[in-house]
């Protein structure tokens, strides 16, 4: 069975809200995107790139689809991500988009919940969630993440979406992590039983 990876760029204070760029995702007038950048560095590229880059697999919801399928195709090479990510499959959790998507990816059509599951119980690589707020909120809500890839960075935005919104308590257990030359602690965390 598949898991789902759910990875994250993170503040201090959970906000998750365009980490890549000032347009990404301005919902409720947020004006901090972008605030991730600075933040790369060697340690998190080998980190984020040190698994199987054949075995990789997208679960995305419609905005974050979206935003990087306008974006991706036309990245420059030599960034370490580029070919890795435009060449993965990518299924995407949407009520308003209809097939054939582009960008190598297939709609998950029908209950979220059945699709995600359906998906999950096949053969295959795991499955990575980027982005996709929304989405994320509800694979937590029907208990379908596996684990949670965190790059928490040393800022506090102050507002913004939360990766984990007020509401719900939830344990994690951290299982390896690492900190780059610029303050980010990446930690890999399972759901507590």
């Amino acid at each position: 069975m598949r898991k789902i990876v759910v990875v994250e760029n993170i503040s201090l204070d959970g906000v998750m809200q365009a980490p890549s760029g000032p347009e990404e995702d301005t919902r409720n007038g947020f004006a901090r995107g972008g605030w991730a950048n600075a933040y790369s560095d060697q340690v998190m590229v080998d980190y984020m790139t040190s698994g199987d880059q054949d075995e990789s697999c997208l679960l995305l919801g419609r905005r974050t689809y979206e935003t990087m399928a306008a974006n991706w195709p036309h990245m420059p090479k030599d960034n370490p991500f580029t070919e890795w990510i435009n060449a993965m499959p990518k299924y995407v959790a949407s009520t308003t988009l209809s097939s054939p998507l582009e960008w190598n990816a297939e709609l998950l059509e029908g209950d979220l919940e059945e699709a995600i599951t359906a998906v999950k119980s096949t053969e295959g690589p795991d499955l990575t969630v980027l982005g996709s707020g929304v989405l994320v909120r509800s694979l937590r809500e029907n208990d379908l993440v596996d684990e949670y890839l965190l790059s928490i960075h040393p800022l506090v935005l102050g507002s913004g979406f939360r990766v984990f919104p007020d509401g719900k308590d939830i344990a994690l257990d951290l299982v390896d992590s690492v900190t780059t030359t610029t303050g980010v602690i990446i930690g890999r965390y399972l759901p507590h039983d």
